[in-house]
């Protein structure tokens, strides 16, 4: 079992920032792919960004390029979601999820084996 618990989220005002924290149990966080959705009232959960096991590869969403980071501190058991320029159209509950297959890295929410329990975020206009 891996327990993924989610911090930061929060109001802001669009153009502000927050940055999203994802602390997981386990001693093999290293050999998890990580992920961060997000699911806005009446939508379906969307993909965010992801970043491999060894950090040498992230993704992201065209809607959040540019604007928002996924890292990762193996040491810490942390990943982490810096979102800057937010606009309220980032309004949703982020969730952040761990995929144990090492085979590539997951934009589809069923690849996830593991999932926090969410944090709000909104941002006013």
């Amino acid at each position: 079992q891996v327990q993924l618990v989610e911090s930061g989220g929060g109001l802001v005002q669009a153009g502000g920032s927050l940055r999203l924290s994802c602390a997981a149990s386990g001693r093999t966080f290293s050999t998890y792919t990580m992920g961060w959705f997000r699911q806005a009232p009446g939508k379906e959960r969307e993909f965010v960004a992801a970043i491999s096991r060894m950090t040498t590869s992230t993704y992201y969403a065209d809607s959040v390029k540019g604007r928002f980071t996924i890292s990762r501190d193996n040491a810490k058991n942390t990943v982490y979601l810096q979102m800057n320029s937010l606009k309220p159209e980032d309004t949703a509950v982020y969730y952040c999820a761990a995929d144990l297959d090492p085979r590539g890295v997951p934009r589809d929410f069923d690849r996830y084996d593991f999932w926090g329990q969410g944090t709000q975020v909104t941002v006013s206009s």
